[in-house]
């Protein structure tokens, strides 16, 4: 009796990616058929400006049997077509990688190899150097994996990418998540399971311009401390408490000074550094806490995490 080939699907989040598309599906193609798995490719058109869609479609008429395509009524982000492709995934084995080609296919066989021999539950990698990339990015990344890393009960490797192999034990795990505010990253770990680390060097993109500048970098690395840590409120409580502290006992200070010596309005300088300074303090801690609340309400609103303007699919013909 011959075994039914176990079936990978290939999640690809793309936002305009016309430049990468067919490079990327060339490059994919090449270690696919010697995975002696079945194939699907799962292509989500993040509500793309330029003409993704379109060369979606191309691919999808020429290769009906092996490729997927979701398109989104508009841009909800990587991590809402991160959640679509698992939603949509039918896989034993899953995997989530870039279209710029900055994640490497050729890394693929020795994944599933670590997956179907060696009982891993996820194969994940990680850039084990970040060269080629600006130095402001480097730096900011770095800090974040160690504030995420040391404010969080998880951990995340530094230089983790969202490119990793997955079975369906860890997918249905991570789809019984249903939080608004994704960090995919975190998610991954959280679940748990029996992971392995891949290392490779840091790949530059090949076509096109990344739409991750700074600020949105920001963001993401805000939502992702945000999402999976309350030590920044617990760090504005204890601060709270020290310069609450520290004003007390400026304030027994300055009442003994003016007792003593006789002179209350000296100082005048360092009392308005003083005021700048806790009020600055103040308003900090009103952003982080604004931060929190702000994610309790987008959560408690419970809006689709993204919506379907159409998709590509040969089993079921949909359009």
């Amino acid at each position: 009796m011959v075994k039914e080939k176990k079936l990978l699907s290939i999640i690809v989040p793309c936002h305009n990616e016309e430049d990468s598309l067919r490079l990327f599906f060339s490059e994919v193609t090449k270690y696919t058929p010697n995975l002696n798995v079945n194939v699907e490719l799962i292509f989500i058109d993040d509500g793309s400006k330029d003409n993704t869609a379109g060369l979606l479609s191309e691919l999808y008429a020429e290769n009906r049997e092996t490729i997927k395509a979701i398109f989104f009524s508009r841009n909800f982000g990587k991590e809402s077509a991160i959640l679509a492709g698992l939603e949509y995934s039918k896989g034993d084995y899953v995997v989530v990688m870039d279209a710029d080609l900055q994640d490497p296919p050729e890394l693929l066989p020795e994944m599933l190899r670590f997956i179907e021999e060696e009982s891993y539950d996820i194969v994940a990698t990680r850039r084990r150097s970040r060269k080629g990339e600006g130095a402001v990015v480097s730096f900011f990344s770095s800090a974040f994996y160690k504030l995420f890393n040391k404010f969080s009960d998880i951990e995340i490797k530094e230089g983790a990418r969202d490119y990793k192999i997955m079975t369906r034990q860890v997918v249905n795990a991570i789809l019984s998540l249903q939080e608004n505010n994704r960090f995919s990253k975190g998610l991954t770990e959280w679940v748990g399971f029996n992971v392995k680390y891949l290392e490779f060097d840091n790949v530059q993109r090949q076509h096109g311009k990344t739409s991750w500048g700074f600020f949105k970098l920001f963001k993401y690395a805000l939502d992702g401390i945000v999402s999976f840590s309350v030590t920044p409120l617990r760090v504005a409580t204890v601060m709270g408490l020290i310069v609450s502290l520290l004003a007390f006992l400026y304030l027994i200070f300055v009442v003994i000074k003016t007792l003593t010596i006789g002179d209350p309005v000296a100082g005048y300088p360092s009392m308005i550094a003083i005021i700048l300074l806790t009020a600055g303090v103040q308003l900090l801690f009103l952003g982080i806490i604004g931060e929190y609340l702000g994610k309790a309400f987008i959560e408690m609103k419970n809006r689709p995490k993204y919506i379907v303007k159409r998709t590509l699919d040969s089993s079921n013909d949909s359009k």
